[in-house]
């Protein structure tokens, strides 16, 4: 691992995979390439977090990007996270470009020039797939989280993304059914996306746990602000687990406990997620409702 800054930058072993299989075939001109790509790719990420403030503590890249390991993780704005997913598929426009341009006007070689555009156009799209961790699936997680309660998002992201993950592991597969060849690099590729995702929808619980945390800190942010509270109305009988499950990202909530119809108590948010948390520390609380 390279460190910059107190920045970490990691090769992901799927990457170093690639970079095996490009070496024993000879192909180095096309692994240079690749890697340039995705470096200048995760830069245009890296630039805008930093732009942002955020805290990031590792670049991890991979054959097609990469992911950035950020300390606020849960706690960022929609519109943030939404900026900084895009400014990867950005760069891609941004080198296409200048490669077609160069090559258009022969100042270098035009089949070369041909490549690399063809080969930024196939990062930048396939990010932009809604798939976690890819770009699209940055994008399709901080949209969501505008709509639904932010669990819900979680679930939904981690749903969609294993759905399009299995597409392109069957992408992979359809060649066999007219005679053609296995496309091994896209299946690779996609059982990556599989296991990973998998794992995430496996972990969810433990990510909104995260949210929860960090919980206190945005919605002071969004208090500064003079933002006006979304109100949750709520039985006197619901347990605190299924409250937080209705919280929404970028809302501050004041939650009205309702008994026979009336009114019976208005409780900030942060009263219901230290309630929460001070069961979890205590055992009394269950974190696999909501799995």
């Amino acid at each position: 691992m390279i460190k910059w800054r107190g920045i970490g930058f990691r090769l992901h072993p799927l990457f170093m995979l690639v970079m095996i299989a490009s070496i024993a075939t000879g192909r180095f001109t096309e692994l240079f390439t690749l890697f340039v790509i995705v470096i200048w790719h995760e830069l245009g990420h890296l630039i805008a977090a930093l732009h942002f403030g955020w805290t990031i503590r590792e670049v991890k890249l991979l054959p097609f990007g990469g992911v950035l390991e950020v300390e606020e993780s849960g706690s960022l704005p929609p519109k943030e996270e939404a900026w900084v997913a895009v400014a990867g598929p950005a760069q891609n426009v941004l080198l296409a470009g200048i490669a077609y341009a160069l090559g258009h006007f022969g100042w270098i070689d035009k089949g070369w020039s041909d490549d690399f555009v063809r080969a930024n156009a196939l990062i930048g799209l396939f990010n932009l797939l809604p798939i976690l961790p890819l770009d699209g699936g940055r994008m399709l997680l901080a949209w969501i989280s505008l709509r639904l309660p932010y669990h819900r998002t979680l679930l939904w992201s981690a749903k969609i993304s294993l759905l399009f993950s299995c597409l392109i592991v069957a992408a992979s597969l359809y060649p066999l059914l007219h005679g053609g060849l296995l496309q091994l690099n896209l299946m690779a590729v996609g059982l990556f996306l599989v296991a990973s995702n998998w794992t995430y929808m496996r972990n969810v619980p433990f990510v909104f746990l995260r949210f929860l945390v960090h919980r206190s800190e945005r919605a002071e942010k969004i208090i500064d602000r003079g933002k006006l509270s979304l109100p949750i109305v709520i039985a006197e009988d619901r347990p605190l687990s299924y409250i937080l499950g209705l919280l929404r990202k970028e809302q501050y909530h004041l939650v009205y406990v309702m008994k026979r119809g009336k009114i019976a108590n208005v409780v900030p948010e942060k009263t219901i997620i230290d309630g929460f948390l001070g069961g979890l520390t205590s055992g009394n609380a269950d974190l696999d409702v909501f799995m």
